[in-house]
């Protein structure tokens, strides 16, 4: 029987800073708060989906240095297994994080540091990790041949994929048929479509080139309008969860997609995983940070059965 959720991603250090606006070249501006946390998509991922109920495998690369230790320490925190090279030549890496302190809104630098060194070795040495996983997650934060070859085992293996294609960056377009979900948030579904997701209508135009492309589903995160899931025969928008003020959207998708893909690995329909997906997300917005962030299964619950 296949269980759990694995991820191939990147863990780099979150140092957020709060200011009112970002400066511009050539100008140094005073911030309002500062903080140092774990972050990087995949790790983000593996937090939410193990705090969501999961049984998580993190696959990536870290630095032997203080924030590969931070790395660790989180792991052990969520209860994600760590399947880890550990490197003494490279760094972990590390993510600049601009946060607006009146809107949460953000921007954001990562420097992938040693998980961007991740190959096709990394992924056949965790190849049973992933082939006996319910789910297997992936993004673009490593190399995009690295994150294809990883869901081409995946898919032939008959575990169900995701595919979150963050960064929105160039990659294989044989992905596409790997996919049984792909979630791209609404830039990103815009970079792979070719025109803006201004509104819902747009989302499902967009849906249907993706589709046509050989997703299984597209699920695009359309941010305070909630989510459009598109698949054949079916294409349902579900409105955002909001459970108090939003103070920080950096972390949003990444609980997002870890919520959904534990619910999918629990059996659950896919627009209740959808579902599933927008309270996690609904949470994690009303607190600073990313992986710290994210929810309990028991606090998604009590949301869902309001």
């Amino acid at each position: 029987m296949k269980s759990g959720v694995s991820i191939l991603g990147i863990f780099v250090a979150d140092t957020a800073y709060l200011a009112p606006r970002m400066p511009v070249v050539g100008e140094t501006i005073t911030g309002t708060g500062f903080s140092v946390g774990p972050g990087g998509k995949g790790s983000n991922q593996a937090v939410a989906a193990a705090r969501a109920g999961a049984e998580v495998s993190f696959i990536s690369k870290i630095g032997r240095d203080t924030f590969g230790d931070l790395a660790l320490s989180t792991y052990k925190s969520a209860g994600v297994t760590p399947v880890l090279t550990i490197m003494d030549d490279q760094p972990t890496g590390a993510a600049f994080i601009y946060v607006n302190d009146t809107t949460g809104d953000n921007a954001i630098i990562v420097y992938p540091g040693a998980a961007g060194t991740i190959g096709r070795d990394d992924v056949d040495a965790a190849r049973d990790i992933i082939t006996q996983s319910a789910v297997f997650v992936t993004q673009l934060e490593q190399p995009a041949t690295t994150a294809h070859f990883a869901l081409d085992i995946a898919h032939s293996a008959g575990v169900t994929t995701i595919f979150n294609p963050a960064p929105a960056e160039t990659f294989p377009e044989e992905i596409y048929g790997l996919c049984h979900y792909i979630i791209p948030n609404e830039t990103e579904a815009a970079a792979l479509v070719g025109f803006a997701i201004a509104t819902i209508d747009d989302a499902r135009r967009g849906g249907d080139i993706l589709l046509a492309r050989g997703v299984g589903a597209a699920v695009i995160t359309l941010g305070a309008r909630g989510v459009l899931f598109h698949a054949p025969g079916q294409s349902v928008h579900v409105p955002a969860v909001t459970v108090g003020p939003v103070i920080d959207t950096t972390g949003a998708g990444d609980a997002f997609v870890g919520g959904f893909a534990a619910a999918l690995a629990r059996g659950t329909d896919p627009l209740d995983a959808v579902r599933f997906g927008c309270a996690t997300a609904g949470i994690a917005v009303t607190r600073r940070g990313t992986a710290p962030a994210m929810p309990a299964l028991a606090e998604i619950e009590a949301v869902l059965a309001r």
